[in-house]
């Protein structure tokens, strides 16, 4: 209060304190505490226009570009979409499945038709760097859980295989397992800081960005707020409401109702 610290540092210090009290100390905390708490001020997300959107994805290249695309087209967070899986690509329906998301829950959203046959041919390149694990015996992904105990054939096939491998094998700290992991989240992070500067948006830009601009780029079209949330994975609609604010920024282009019914009226 008296330093003007940031409502999370003040959370912190104060989940510190009784913490130690808790865990350390072993001391019974007082009832009446009552701390007082910062209000944690609401941050309006930062959004791209369409336009801004397709400069920075037209200056992406490779495997990069297909992941940016992947995240804006389906709203999914950045760990969301390293860890996607080869089953979890539904393209029959044109959905993706997302396991495990924010809250551990699973959702699906939007798969873009633009984006099928460029995400078929990436999958065959995938499947050529599994055939050559498989011959090498490191075709062994990792299952959550303890899903490699009830389904010990599932980390050597193809439909639990990463969508986005990385390029090396590496050791999992975990088992001591030889096997591929997905590809590092900060290559995309790195990728998205470079073609921002690159297409000169001044904007702060981020993989979260992406999502963002999904969100109310979809709510500018006339999508329903109820179904943004089930495609963002929401569990509360005020989460989603936010994008609302966005939108305030740009009600000149928003129509009156009654401008659509002056023909009927006078007529």
């Amino acid at each position: 209060v008296h330093k003007n610290v940031a409502a999370s540092t003040q959370s912190q210090a104060l989940n510190a304190i009784v913490f130690l009290y808790k865990k350390v100390l072993f001391l019974p905390m007082t009832d009446d505490l009552a701390p007082v708490r910062s209000k944690k001020q609401v941050r309006l997300p930062v959004v791209l226009s369409q336009s801004e959107m397709a400069q920075l994805l037209s200056v992406m290249t490779g495997t990069n570009q297909l992941m940016a695309k992947l995240m804006y087209g389906g709203g999914m967070r950045l760990m969301e979409l390293v860890r996607l899986r080869v089953k979890d690509i539904d393209f029959n329906n044109g959905y993706i499945i997302v396991r495990n998301g924010k809250g551990g829950g699973d959702r699906s959203t939007l798969l873009a038709t633009s984006l099928v046959d460029e995400l078929h041919a990436h999958l065959k390149q995938t499947r050529n760097l599994y055939e050559e694990d498989l011959k090498s015996g490191h075709a062994n992904v990792y299952l959550p859980n303890a899903l490699a105990k009830k389904y010990p054939g599932a980390p050597k096939s193809w439909d639990w295989q990463y969508v986005f491998p990385s390029n090396k094998l590496s050791k999992d700290p975990r088992s001591g397992a030889i096997r591929r992991h997905h590809v590092n989240e900060s290559n995309l992070q790195k990728a998205i800081r470079a073609a921002k500067n690159k297409s000169g948006i001044s904007k702060p830009t981020s993989p979260h960005t992406l999502r963002h601009s999904f969100a109310t780029h979809l709510l500018e079209s006339g999508t329903n707020i109820r179904v943004l949330q089930k495609l963002l994975g929401h569990k509360d609609v005020k989460t989603t409401e936010i994008y609302t604010h966005v939108l305030q920024q740009t009600l000149n282009n928003v129509i009156s109702p009654l401008e659509r019914l002056e023909g009927l009226i006078n007529n």
